[in-house]
């Protein structure tokens, strides 16, 4: 029995939430069942109970807000030990249009990809601001680089993933899981493709862009991390690079000052070389430490995905046998 599971992470959406479940399918070709799963991210209103009057058949409740991300791994991991084979993800604020789930798992159940992601018409959405319009594509063009795929709307939330990539998926940010889990199912060769999809009538101001300044300050500091932990070797190689080369730079400045005989004026620029030459040879070990840490972490999310395989294998085993 092949089961679908579209799942929502929500918090405080009594109001979004039944225009959001009212044109969620039962029926999805090429599957079984299809289930419903809310994520009650420390939820203050009564969304649980609209959720559960509008037909959810699985709520995952988290005792606090502990943000999008949390809530997205949190209802991964709920999905897989309800023995879902798909896992769609869309949003509580009814933004993408649920007639596409059909195409958004196609690619699934024909066996070419992995991880889906649902690409919004960016230019053609009138509420998103010209300004938000550029920082969506930047934003998609450096995930781009780092991830090495050819996503062009990655911060969609409408995606759909496969059991065997779901069982790998970690989040380490705290603000959203849009971009890292990009990078990494890129990172671990998974089969990523994209199509486009359509969106409804905008009902509610975004939860993450309250701000421009706070959107782009928290995405950059998204994207650093993400980079941190999945380039370390490339990110400080690099800082290292740049900060050696400047003080290797001022170095041969104040060498040609000295050798024409005025040197005595540019000690300060001595001191400042000597500085930066021992700061840029730090950062260059740090990168090679730091490319050791990442292969143990790659290790042990090897591990990890082992482990929990055989956990939710014994776990469908038992199922079936109580069912017998």
């Amino acid at each position: 029995m092949k089961k679908l599971i579209i799942q929502i992470p929500c918090y405080n959406e009594e109001k979004t939430l039944p225009v959001t479940l009212a044109v969620l399918p039962r029926a999805v070709q090429g599957f079984d069942v299809v289930e419903w799963l809310i994520i009650d991210d420390g939820c203050r209103d009564d969304t649980v109970r609209v959720a559960l009057e509008n037909g959810v058949d699985h709520v995952v409740r988290l005792t606090k807000n502990k943000g999008l991300a949390k809530g997205f791994i949190a209802g991964l991991d709920r999905c897989l030990r309800l023995g879902a084979d798909v896992i769609v993800n869309t949003d509580a604020d009814n933004q993408y249009d649920a007639r596409d789930i059909p195409k958004l798992v196609a690619p699934i159940i024909e066996g070419t990809a992995d991880v889906v992601i649902g690409c919004r018409p960016i230019d053609d959405i009138e509420h998103f601001s010209s300004l938000k319009k550029i920082l969506q594509k930047v934003g998609s063009r450096v995930v781009r680089a780092a991830s090495k795929t050819r996503v062009s709307d990655t911060t969609s939330g409408f995606r759909a993933i496969s059991r065997e990539a779901a069982m790998q998926m970690n989040v380490f940010s705290e603000y959203t899981y849009t971009l890292e889990t990009i990078i990494q199912a890129g990172q671990k060769n998974m089969a990523i493709v994209s199509v486009p999809v359509r969106t409804n009538d905008y009902l509610r101001p975004s939860r993450l862009m309250r701000s421009i300044p706070s959107y782009i300050r928290k995405s950059v500091a998204t994207i650093i991390r993400i980079f941190v932990v999945y380039k370390p070797f490339r990110f400080f190689l690099g800082v290292g690079l740049v900060t050696f080369g400047g003080g290797l730079f001022i170095a041969l400045r104040f060498l040609y000052f000295y050798l024409s005989g005025s040197g005595d004026g540019h000690i300060q620029s001595l001191i400042l070389a000597a500085i930066l030459l021992g700061a840029g040879f730090q950062v260059i070990l740090t990168a090679f430490l730091s490319d050791l840490l990442s292969v143990n972490r790659r290790l042990l999310e090897d591990v990890q995905y082992r482990l929990r395989k055989m956990e939710l294998s014994k776990k469908t085993s038992d199922h079936e046998q109580q069912e017998h």
